[in-house]
């Protein structure tokens, strides 16, 4: 990867795109009108992306220890948005998959998030859309970077 630009200041970019994913994230939750911790709606987008899986895999997904997974699986299947099976060859192992409530409300909290982003970004110049998809391309490029271990 390439050296930045002397002129860019790297680490004013750097908080400056911070704050406004945070920002974005908080206005987005305030559009979902659900009763979920952001720990609980980012657990059941990984399922809805990824698909039935292990609680170990849940966990190198989400990038969170095992108690952490194990206690976000069991609120998540106590209100009924995903569903353990046992695995029908190896009893110890389990899998997780949404349950229909569950996609139910992922699809319903990406609808509304999409149609908040859509509503702001609609009027915004043709230039201004070409520098979000450009951002978009690298925002996904540079978080879909494993961060290691710690």
């Amino acid at each position: 990867m390439p050296a930045p630009s002397s002129s860019v200041d790297v680490a004013a970019l750097a908080t400056r795109l911070r704050t406004g994913v945070w920002r974005l994230a908080r206005r987005l939750r305030s559009q979902a009108h659900v009763d979920l911790t952001p720990t609980l709606q980012s657990a059941l987008g990984t399922l809805d992306r990824h698909g039935p899986m292990t609680p170990g895999q849940f966990a190198h997904h989400e990038q969170i220890r095992k108690p952490t997974a194990t206690r976000t699986i069991a609120a998540l299947v106590e209100q009924g948005l995903v569903e353990r099976t046992p695995d029908p060859l190896d009893g110890r192992v389990s899998w997780l998959q949404l349950s229909p409530d569950g996609r139910r409300l992922v699809q319903r909290v990406r609808r509304r998030y999409d149609a908040y982003l859509a509503e702001r970004i609609k009027g915004l110049p043709a230039d201004e859309l070409a520098a979000l998809e450009r951002a978009a391309d690298i925002l996904e490029r540079i978080t879909a970077e494993r961060e290691p271990d710690r």
